[in-house]
């Protein structure tokens, strides 16, 4: 099955065509991927092999594996994920380090994570970091009943709330500690370029932010800025060439520290950290 499924999947486009075909037959087998070769000989019932066609049928369509599957590992959190909201990525959970790495000493913080979605970052904020309180705003209702249906299964105890509205409006007149979010910063003309996974299947409010795809953080920075305590931090992530960009925008303010960009593991630029003066 593993065999006949990477070479059905890879001539329609699907990248490491085996490892999502493990992945597709271990989520309906209920298995790790390791024990796929310990039980290589076991039969699929009529049940789990009709289940693993209609999974293997949505992936050919180039459905991302998490929507499949329902389900998305971000550090310690499993998370449920649909296309209300965005795949929580490797490069956010770098985000939510940075941002740990700075509250080194500090105690009984407040943050907002503006633009939740799945509410990947406020959740693992919440659980991992110094926080009496995290904020969750998103513009978009289902995302935000998303991320709290994650808040219940995932972290039920973490002192996260949720507001709906555009970026810090739901927040205005609060001050934080802690302003990080991880923008839609995708321009526009970049659209043809990305995998289907992405362009047809995630949310587009959630990716695309004009040309050039600064306009969100354009927006952003200065609320940011009204937002945060002095020597409050500003965190976010950026796409991999927009670093001096935003970097500008954040000096034009005059309210920040000098800014830092940040690589990510693939030593790209991907976070923007500014302290507010």
């Amino acid at each position: 099955m593993i065999r006949w499924t990477a070479d059905y999947l890879a001539p329609r486009g699907v990248h490491n065509a085996r490892l999502n075909a493990e992945l597709l037959l271990a989520g309906v087998l209920g298995l790790k991927r390791l024990d796929l070769y310990l039980q290589f000989d076991r039969p699929l019932s009529p049940e789990e092999l009709a289940e693993y066609r209609e999974r293997l049928r949505r992936r050919a369509r180039r459905e991302p594996l998490q929507y499949i599957d329902g389900t998305a590992a971000f550090r310690d959190l499993v998370l449920r994920v649909d296309r209300r909201v965005l795949i929580p990525r490797p490069e956010t959970e770098g985000l939510v380090q940075e941002v740990l790495d700075w509250t080194r000493g500090r105690h009984d913080l407040c943050a907002v994570d503006v633009g939740t979605g799945s509410g990947a970052i406020a959740l693992a904020l919440a659980t991992e970091g110094p926080f009496a309180r995290v904020v969750a705003t998103d513009a978009q209702p289902d995302a935000l009943t998303a991320a709290r249906e994650n808040h219940a299964l995932a972290a039920p105890g973490a002192p996260v709330e949720f507001r709906l509205g555009d970026l810090l409006a739901p927040v205005r007149g609060e001050r934080f500690d802690v302003v990080v979010s991880n923008p839609p910063y995708v321009g526009d003309e970049e659209e043809a370029a990305l995998d289907p996974e992405v362009r047809d299947w995630e949310p587009r409010t959630a990716l695309f932010a004009g040309t050039g795809g600064l306009d969100v953080i354009r927006r952003l920075v200065p609320q940011a800025a009204e937002a945060l305590r002095p020597g409050g931090l500003l965190a976010m992530e950026i796409g991999a060439a927009q670093g001096r960009a935003v970097a500008g925008v954040i000096q034009e303010t005059e309210a920040f520290g000098a800014p830092r960009v940040r690589p990510d593991l693939a030593g790209r630029d991907r976070f923007v950290l500014a302290e507010r003066l």
